[in-house]
């Protein structure tokens, strides 16, 4: 075909969500870093099922209207820094399609084009061997050979021949990549969703290959109404390499982190979930990722909740400031609290929330001035987004680019509320330099990385977003991680402890730190965070 109008793209993007859908857990297995929570795969699908959610019932003929509605669900589901990106690629698409019918190869190679310029520029600091390359070296070839007279098809066909070409290339641009014998995890990403599309360009639509998950997915990806769900579900195990290795205590603290009243019961390799949450798209994905499904049930508690508490809301007078901090685990969740944080929004390294997750918390506190706190890297680019996107007029939001939760903590430490929004932003990012960070988690897999044997099971000290060793047990990973970071300039040390750990086995280890560096004090603090033993910031 020479051209493609609304009904075309639909299905196209539609199949290319669905296709990305289907390949999620092997981008997740791609993650270079042996951790439990490499879930590129995860955040590209929630962000793509959110976009596809909003085109589904929609009968648009107008390509314009269609690829604007896809980016709006995009841009309010996207989560994580892959996810972010991706919705950025289809926003610039949707920029260059706004105002026509119909598209040809010229117009669709240009908004490629252009869907790249938005992506890079919303990224800080570029880098290449990513899915930013991807797109750029795909879409420059394709607006190099398109014509207005070319089909669809076989433009389409440049454009995922290139992209593919430019994921093989990732692992020359990026050392880590290459040292780790794996392709970039976002532009393997991309790269499915450009098959799907092609696919239903063809006439062969993808679809979902769980048609459960797929109906929980559509019923609660969308989180504009923030209700109640009661969820049930019945998971078998499976070994597989697409899986990932189920550990029952790590399984079971995840949900309750997201989730109240769990009930989890295990026979053999079948486990049986009942609990309620407000994110069900959340759980079931993640439960997917060990193994699948024979039975999911969700049912909507209160319906009409929402509308009533937005109500209120909406009738409260505005405070003059806020802060919103990202935080998993419940001694976390009151230690932000104790510092004077008014809104937490649950997530973390295991589930990243979305643009939409930020955007509720914003309107959910009520303030004129607000300060979001992301505490994970990951997290940052879909705070900025949602800072960036809310329609409020007598909101003014900013992101204190905190990337770990110490450096959240010495942030919200500084805030002052006799001084101006100004002078309280650079009080705030100015304090997140002083403190280095670290972490210390579990491997998934054996691997080297920068020099270091990683052996599956063991402890890793992870510092300034470096493993720097691995260790059998978590004492003497801890006693090496920090180590590492204090220097002559070091004063206090904090020491924040997930649930796998313990304050007793944690004190033992601190009184040896003490002897060791008797100039520096040590700060005890129960976090109860999943994943990770433990995390240290060190000012």
């Amino acid at each position: 075909m020479k051209s493609i109008d609304g009904e075309v793209l639909k299905r196209m993007l539609i199949s290319g969500a669905n296709n990305l859908y289907n390949h999620y857990p092997e981008i997740d297995a791609l993650n270079v870093f042996p951790v439990p929570d490499g879930d590129t795969g995860i955040n590209m699908n929630l962000t793509l099922s959110s976009g596809a959610k909003e085109i589904y019932n929609r009968g648009d003929k107008n390509v314009g209207v269609i690829a604007q509605t896809f980016s709006r669900g995009l841009l309010m589901g996207a989560r994580g820094n892959s996810g972010v990106i991706t919705s950025q690629i289809f926003r610039g698409f949707a920029q260059y399609l706004k105002d026509k019918e119909e598209a040809n190869a010229v117009d669709l190679s240009d908004a490629f084009v252009n869907g790249k310029d938005v992506a890079y520029k919303a990224v800080m600091r570029p880098v290449e061997g990513t899915i930013l390359t991807v797109i750029r070296e795909a879409s420059f070839v394709m607006q190099e050979e398109a014509k207005p007279n070319q089909s669809i098809e076989s433009i389409f066909k440049i454009l995922l021949k290139e992209a593919k070409e430019s994921l093989k290339r990732t692992p020359e641009l990026l050392p880590i990549l290459k040292e780790a014998n794996v392709v970039d995890s976002g532009g393997a990403g991309f790269v499915r969703i450009l098959e799907g599309m092609l696919a239903a360009l063809e006439g062969n639509f993808i679809e979902k290959s769980e048609v459960l998950v797929e109906e929980a997915s559509k019923n609660t990806l969308n989180n504009e109404a923030k209700q109640g769900y009661d969820v049930e579900f019945i998971l078998e195990l499976q070994e597989r390499d697409d899986k990932k290795q189920f550990l029952e205590k790590r399984f079971v603290s995840v949900l309750e982190s997201h989730a109240d009243d769990v009930k989890v019961t295990i026979n053999d390799n079948e486990i049986s979930v009942h609990l309620v949450t407000e994110t069900p798209g959340h759980i079931i994905t993640y439960a997917h990722s060990f193994g699948e499904f024979s039975m999911v049930k969700i049912t909507n508690l209160q319906p009409n909740m929402q509308k009533d508490e937005t109500a209120i809301e909406e009738k409260k007078e505005k405070q003059d400031y806020a802060i919103i901090a990202t935080s998993v685990g419940k001694g976390l969740d009151q230690l932000f609290k104790d510092l004077g944080v008014s809104i937490i929004v649950n997530g973390g390294q295991t589930m990243n929330p979305s643009t939409e997750d930020f955007i509720a918390a914003i309107k959910k506190a009520n303030a004129r001035q607000i300060f979001v706190l992301p505490n994970n890297s990951n997290i940052v680019m879909a705070a900025s987004q949602a800072c960036d996107v809310i329609d409020d007029d007598e909101v003014n939001a900013i992101v204190i680019p905190s990337k770990t939760i110490p450096q959240g903590i010495s942030a919200t430490m500084m805030f002052n509320p006799g001084i101006s929004f100004d002078e309280n932003y650079m009080e705030m990012k100015n304090a997140i330099k002083c403190v280095k960070s670290g972490s210390i988690t579990y491997s998934i897999k054996d691997t080297d990385i920068d020099g270091v044997h990683i052996t599956k099971g063991y402890f890793m000290a992870i510092s300034e977003g470096k493993i720097i060793g691995c260790e059998k047990t978590r004492s003497a990973t801890l006693e090496m991680l920090v180590t590492n970071l204090i220097d002559d300039m070091s004063s206090v040390v904090t020491i924040i402890y997930g649930e796998d750990a313990s304050k007793d086995e944690t004190s033992k280890i601190i009184k040896k730190l003490e002897k060791k560096f008797p100039d520096v004090e040590f700060d005890l603090r129960e976090g109860d965070q999943p994943v990770y033993a433990y995390y240290v910031g060190v000012e």
